[in-house]
């Protein structure tokens, strides 16, 4: 069984900063793609921004320059830093980790969900 457990989310001014945590617990042998995924109310969820274990990132538009994700696979977490935030990322966030499976099948599995809300 693997859980993902999320943190940091929570109360940010515009312009403020928030970093969120994910950590991965079970049994787990490698993890192949960390990422961050949002949803606001009334829409869609929608990707932020992805780590695989060979690049650096890649982030949705509406995110780039002022959100970094980050992972450490030792201690199998997966970060997100959030900064220059606007009203507009104001969401829940969910983390997402792929892993594979004995089967050779990897699954994708998710975390419960941290609200961020950016206002004034």
């Amino acid at each position: 069984q693997v859980q993902l457990v999320e943190s940091g989310g929570g109360l940010a001014q515009p312009g403020g900063s928030l970093r969120l945590s994910c950590a991965a617990s079970g049994n787990i042998f490698s993890i192949n793609a960390m990422g961050w995924y949002r949803q606001a109310p009334g829409k869609q969820r929608e990707l932020v921004a992805v780590n695989a274990r060979s690049s650096l990132g890649n982030y949705a538009d509406s995110v780039k320059g002022r959100f970094t994700i980050s992972r450490d696979n030792a201690k199998k977490t997966v970060y997100l830093q959030m900064n220059s935030l606007k009203p507009e990322d104001t969401a829940v966030y969910y983390c997402m980790m792929t892993v594979p499976r004995a089967s050779g099948m990897s699954r994708d599995y998710w975390g419960q969900g941290t609200q961020v809300n950016v206002s004034s």
